[in-house]
């Protein structure tokens, strides 16, 4: 049953559906859009990364960073068909048994390689030449490495939520994921939001810190030089910003609420039913806004990526010149008839 505001009294081992005209209505438009868009841009950003070499970490960073998005994209729309109430009540326990923890465990992932590419940048610019561990962070046979050792992480953590949510299922205990889990599902699950609460806020601190270092540095060459010999520095800046501003903008919001909405579906602690909807409508639109993630990321690519910003251009002005020539071919055409 879907309700437009909560009924404030209904009993509240009751209530299991918190959908409102947002969520059922609002929320599935905009994940179909961000499908289309984030679909079409890593699969162009994919396609050109594939004929881009694997020269330095920061390749590494950025193609494992699109398999990432390409992953999560397959959650979407699955996540429409169950805000829709398309299907049967099976579809639910798809969704809460496999591709909601797709969804989380890609998201984690590529928060996780923003925060090496955040590294690797503070290393070739604030210490182009410190010591050996530094030169190792640039080394492309180390940033595999890592890239494995990142996605082991992130499966690790939130698999076995997949296998742990294993209890049988119906048309009514499929409305909550909650009650799919079993007793150590529910246990791990808490555990595992919180690690990954925790792994997001290292992450950020990681990424300030990268960002007031290279800040600091463009502003010291700046003063020093006082002249264009400081371009990529002022370059790089704006790149580390850019992935600031993506964090602020899709994870901050979510991250804030995510622990409060954790506590609300498993500690013993008792909150009013108006309480738990306001918190499941607030965790819905800050995780679309994590979902929004899919389409910024390549704008991180294009300006973090000198060889992919390169053969992107390259690409698109091929395309304006072939279809030139083509108009051009057609006119002519048409005036010798």
């Amino acid at each position: 049953m879907n309700m437009d505001s909560p009924n404030i009294t209904a009993p509240l081992v009751n209530r299991t559906d918190f959908s409102s005209v947002f969520t059922h209505r609002v929320l599935p438009v905009l994940y179909c859009l961000i499908c289309v868009a984030g679909l079409v841009l890593n699969l162009l950003a994919a396609w050109i990364f594939l004929r881009v070499p694997c020269c330095s970490g920061l390749v590494v960073y950025l193609k494992n960073m699109v398999v990432a998005d390409l992953l999560m994209l397959v959650s979407y729309p699955w996540r429409v068909a169950t805000l829709l109430e398309l299907g049967s009540w099976r579809l639910h326990v798809v969704v809460c048994r496999y591709t909601a923890v797709l969804f989380y465990s890609s998201m984690y992932v590529g928060i996780m390689f923003l925060g090496l590419i955040s590294l690797e940048r503070y290393v070739k610019i604030v210490q182009p030449s410190g010591p050996r561990s530094s030169a190792l962070l640039q080394k492309v046979a180390v940033a595999r490495v890592l890239s494995a050792l990142t996605w082991g992480l992130g499966m690790l953590t939130l698999l076995p939520n997949s296998l742990l949510t294993s209890l049988p299922a119906d048309e009514e205990s499929s409305k909550d994921c909650m009650r799919l889990k079993t007793p150590l599902g529910i246990q791990w699950h808490s555990a595992s939001i919180y690690l990954c609460v925790g792994i997001f806020w290292a992450t950020f601190l990681l990424l300030g810190f990268c960002y007031t270092s290279i800040a600091r540095r463009v502003y010291q060459s700046h003063r020093r030089v006082r002249k264009n010999s400081c371009k990529a520095h002022r370059k790089s800046n704006r790149s580390i910003f850019s992935i600031l501003l993506v964090f602020f903008i899709c994870f901050v919001p979510y991250h804030v609420c995510r622990v409060p909405y954790t506590i609300s579906q498993t500690s013993h602690v008792v909150f009013s039913e108006r309480s738990r909807f306001l918190l499941y409508q607030v965790k819905e639109g800050t995780l679309f806004l994590s979902a929004l993630n899919v389409c910024l990321d390549p704008v991180i690519y294009f300006l973090m990526c000198r060889t992919f910003r390169e053969s992107l251009l390259r690409k698109f002005s091929h395309s304006v010149a072939d279809a030139r020539r083509s108009s051009v071919t057609d006119g002519h055409s048409v005036s010798n008839m």
